[in-house]
């Protein structure tokens, strides 16, 4: 083992003032058995509970606890990109607040990644969530990884050990949209997948409901992908050939003596399927554009109120 290395845990906080004492002590006794080298960095994501208490309190108690408050609710993955930057350790561990990742895996995850990976991710097979989130999940998961044409998998998210080099690539990437498990797969380097125990949450229930999974994943899909650009170009060709064929039909009914009020059919036809393909093309482009005008506009990811054991 790296007997010096120095090891990073990054974790974003939301509503997670009942697990913070216990998240805090479990990093640490377990990080303990790799290394005494280590900072614990806790970000606030404008939690409406007392999280932050807790976080100042734990801070407190010893200085490789380090707590980052963000001045509004950011976003769960702009929480870990600001947790990213002020990260200094030669490993960096990214794992969610509410103890369903175990701190213990930190270790196996840790000894894998000697063997020469640069990213080791968590991959929970038995994942002890309810029905309805495990639906939401791969629903999720199916449409990102269609419409971005990338290989997704519904049993890894943020929990991992990435080396420097991993998180100074993600840093590096400018996008407006922050999602950690899409940009960790992107930078690429060598990775392996471990099998890792899943706990059931203890207290509170998940943010992200359908809503949220939806919108995650449209914005995830204009950043990542230009497919919805070239599904409509598809759909416009589609729609011009059925519309061709539904003339030739309508064409050869007239010659028949069929059509009674002439071009009426045709002209609500044609009505409807240019109507709704302009539509669908438009509001497609509106969305591209939408994020190029947040992109130009070159605004923070995240603002910090305040910070705990960082020297100003």
């Amino acid at each position: 083992m790296e007997e010096q290395a120095l090891i990073s845990i990054v974790s974003p906080i939301y509503r997670a003032e009942n697990t913070i004492e216990e998240l805090v002590y479990l990093l640490k006794k377990h990080l303990i058995k790799i290394t005494p080298n280590f900072e614990i960095i806790l970000v606030n994501d404008a939690s409406p509970d007392n999280s932050w208490t807790k976080i100042e309190n734990e801070c407190s108690k010893d200085f490789r606890v380090k707590g980052i408050n963000l001045s509004r609710n950011f976003g769960q993955h702009y929480a870990i990109t600001a947790g990213l930057d002020y990260a200094e350790g030669d490993w960096i561990v990214v794992m969610d607040c509410d103890l369903q990742d175990r701190p213990e895996g930190i270790i196996n995850l840790y000894n894998k990644a000697l063997e020469g990976y640069d990213s080791v991710f968590a991959q929970r097979l038995n994942r002890q969530d309810h029905l309805f989130k495990k639906m939401n999940s791969r629903m999720f998961y199916a449409l990102f990884s269609y419409l971005t044409d990338t290989k997704q998998d519904a049993t890894v998210a943020n929990f991992g050990i990435y080396n420097r080099k991993v998180i100074d690539a993600i840093l590096n990437m400018k996008d407006q949209i922050r999602y950690f498990p899409t940009m960790v797969q992107w930078v690429g380097f060598r990775k392996y997948y471990m099998p890792v125990e899943h706990n059931a949450r203890q207290v509170g229930g998940s943010n992200y409901d359908f809503r949220s999974l939806f919108r995650l994943a449209t914005n995830n899909i204009i950043a990542f992908s230009d497919k919805p650009l070239r599904l409509t170009a598809k759909a416009g060709f589609t729609l011009a050939a059925l519309s061709f064929i539904v003339a030739l039909f309508y064409f050869l009914l007239y010659f028949i003596g069929y059509i009674k009020v002439l071009g009426f059919t045709t002209l609500i036809l044609s009505l409807w399927f240019i109507g709704g393909l302009i539509t669908m093309l438009l509001g497609v482009l509106g969305l591209y554009i939408g994020k190029i005008f947040d992109k130009v506009k070159h605004r923070p990811y995240y603002i910090i109120e305040s910070k705990c054991n960082y020297q100003e």
